[in-house]
């Protein structure tokens, strides 16, 4: 059994995609609509088989950003060395993305930082 992949809920579909195109090479398919709906999502595809969807659809409003709630708290992407993780923080800091922990080693052996995607999700960078 393996994840097939994770999915997000957006309010800005086609800025979500920018952001993981632009700083994480990521591909992605062609846009699915449903017009009886307006429900719109991109498959956006990383290294291997790994993917993130990314959905819409009328009535999405900004969601619970809080850490600590319940539910979805990150998604890790692995970058593969410790400067690989202190470059892309600073070029997302640069842009203006909110960096919230990081860069630095953590208790459990890992070097990361975590930054805010557009709607304000975290994603931790790994190396």
């Amino acid at each position: 059994m393996r994840i097939n992949h994770i999915a997000l809920w957006t309010t800005d579909i086609e800025k979500m995609k920018g952001f993981y195109i632009r700083f994480f090479g990521a591909g992605v398919s062609a846009k699915y609509i449903n017009p009886q709906t307006g429900f719109e999502s991109y498959f956006l595809l990383f290294d291997g088989d790994t993917r993130l969807e990314i959905m819409t659809k009328p009535g999405v409003t900004d969601g619970q950003k809080d850490a600590l709630h319940a539910g979805y708290a990150h998604i890790a992407l692995s970058l593969g060395e410790p400067w690989l993780v202190d470059g892309k923080t600073e070029e997302l800091r640069n842009a203006g993305y909110e960096v919230l922990d990081g860069p630095r080693m953590t208790g459990d052996g890992y070097y990361e930082a975590v930054i805010a995607d557009p709607d304000g999700n975290r994603v931790e960078l790994t190396e």
